[in-house]
Formats: structure tokens, sequence, C-alpha cells
């Protein structure tokens, strides 16, 4: 991990402690840098109605929505209180590609600090876009 990479994942591993898993006791943190230097993070949700359970990716790009959204998204980091890298949902998979460039940077990574790089397109290569929903109203 370079400098910056290194400082997300201290930051993102302090905030695992902050997770609301009452229920599995899965904790998730992540962080975001933007391309102006800001930092946002999140945590898991967990709500007794799972499918209302908001994960720690989407909690910290929503949270980087409701400041206006500020620069591009350049790294998005993701780590479990896990013994290997923790891989992101399906459903967080969409929304960071609504938000984030396909060679956006993001890092799965566990509580040791074993971490693997991917971009955005490696991880939903195929997702749901706006042009999909052009092309099934046009029908």
């Amino acid at each position: 991990m370079n400098e910056l990479e290194e400082k997300l994942f201290l930051l993102a591993k302090d905030h695992l402690a902050d997770a609301y898993s009452p229920y599995s006791h899965f904790h998730v943190a992540s962080a975001l840098v933007t391309d102006a230097g800001e930092i946002f993070t999140g945590v898991n949700i967990e709500n007794s109605s799972f499918g209302l359970t908001n994960c720690a990716e989407r909690t910290t790009i929503f949270s980087w929505v409701n400041a206006g959204r500020p620069g591009k998204i350049k790294c998005l980091l993701i780590i479990g209180n896990t013994d290997r890298p923790i891989s992101p949902c399906g459903a967080c998979r969409q929304v960071m590609s609504e938000f984030m460039a396909p060679e956006t940077e993001v890092i799965l990574t566990d509580s040791q600090g074993d971490y693997e790089h991917f971009t955005v397109e490696q991880l939903i290569p195929y997702h749901f876009t706006e042009k999909d929903i052009q092309d099934g109203a046009n029908k």
C-alpha cells in the first residue's frame, strides 16, 4: 500500500468498532478519498429486518453524496473484522458503478492489513446503467 492507502486503511480500521451489527457481529468499515483530497468513512448498519441493513461501502458513498459530491472518488477501501480481504456485495458494486468511474481503485482488506487491488470495472464488468433504462423505455 502507498501512504494514502495506508492512511485510508488505518482510518477505516479505527471505525470498525463503530459498526452497528448486533445480529451478525460482522463489522465492516470503509473509507474513500476524492481527487480533491477529501476523505469520507462509513460502517455497516444492521437492522432486525435484514433487508434494511446498509453496508459500509454504501454508507461511505452516500456520505460523500450528502456532502455534495465534492470531487471525483479516487479510491475506496473496505475492511472487515475478517482473516482475509473482504469483498463488496452486489448491491454495493452496483452503487459503486453509479458513482465511481470504471477505472477507480477499490482496495479490499482484512483486519491484519492483507489487501487486494481491483477496479470498479473488475468488480462489476456488466453493471446496469442509465443506457439500459433508456433502451428499455424506447421499446
